[in-house]
């Protein structure tokens, strides 16, 4: 049984799944589970790794199904370096490492963190060919996922939920589904020729554009409600005016570049509000005045 494409060996199997880590989606939710965390102020290092496993586990499913359906089902990618074997071994690696993380879960936390984690995995599973021929499930599964990791990364944690990670996770579901939709203007023409209803094919570019970044500035504005409200500290203002010069340079690119920006300027958002809440740099300054 051949597990890789046009090679042989194990150092060629082994390159070929690595090739399935794609660290610009990787990231992010095992970063969003890490600041669910620090939003609970965790002290349990063990069961905040096997929180951030199960997010590597539901991501790399997520990777490996959709290159299996692209390139084996739909012939949409030019090539992929796992064969149809190949493909399911993976699934069925990645899906194992997931049931054992919640196993983990269930015996260190309890039932509900396992509840709050399972859906990664479904939306990972099912993305392609399912999920991913709707506009609302094919924008939102993705950010979904970085609200479900927030939440699940909080509550391994405190055992219980807050309105601040609720907050949070509400801000990453709108900010990145405006994302999603402008990432998907990317592949209009093969989308449509597909009946693959993204936003974008659903309401045409230029409508897509508009409705993104009328999500993203949603999502800012809940920031800015949130810290008036008391529940974010000031410092999350900052993220912000990071991400929000990162939004209108993306606005003169096309789809792949703003794409391009808006996903690292995401990170730069997170890593921005991560300072905020675990140092409160605004809140420390304003005290010394």
């Amino acid at each position: 049984m051949s597990l890789v494409r046009d090679a042989s060996g194990f150092e060629a199997a082994a390159r070929a799944y690595w090739s399935q880590v794609h660290p610009v989606f990787m990231l992010p939710p095992l970063a969003a589970s890490l600041f669910g965390a620090i939003l609970a102020r965790g002290a349990d290092p063990g069961v905040a790794t096997i929180h951030v496993l199960a997010m590597f586990a539901a991501v790399y499913t997520a990777h490996v199904k959709d290159g299996y359906i692209d390139f084996h089902v739909r012939g949409e990618d030019d090539d992929h370096p796992l064969t149809v074997a190949g493909c399911r071994l993976g699934l069925t690696a990645s899906s194992a490492l997931f049931a054992v993380c919640c196993v983990l879960l269930w015996l260190a936390v309890g039932p509900i963190a396992v509840a709050l984690t399972v859906p990664a995995w479904i939306i990972a599973y099912f993305h392609a060919p399912q999920l991913d021929m709707h506009p609302i499930s094919a924008t939102m599964g993705y950010p979904a996922g970085i609200a479900l990791s927030i939440l699940g990364g909080y509550y391994v944690q405190a055992t219980s939920l807050a309105p601040v990670p609720i907050a949070f996770a509400i801000v990453f579901l709108v900010l990145l589904s405006g994302i999603k939709v402008i990432d998907d203007t990317k592949d209009y023409d093969y989308d449509r020729s597909i009946r693959k209803r993204t936003v974008a094919v659903v309401v045409g570019p230029a409508r897509a554009y508009t409705l993104a970044y009328g999500l993203m500035a949603t999502g800012m504005a809940i920031v800015v409600l949130m810290v008036a409200l008391g529940f974010f500290p000031p410092g999350a203002l900052l993220a912000i005016a990071a991400f929000g010069l990162v939004a209108a340079i993306a606005r003169r690119g096309d789809a792949a570049l703003a794409t391009m920006l808006l996903i690292r300027g995401s990170y730069v958002f997170l890593a921005v509000l991560v300072a905020a809440v675990w140092f409160e740099p605004l809140e420390a300054l304003l005290s010394l005045l």
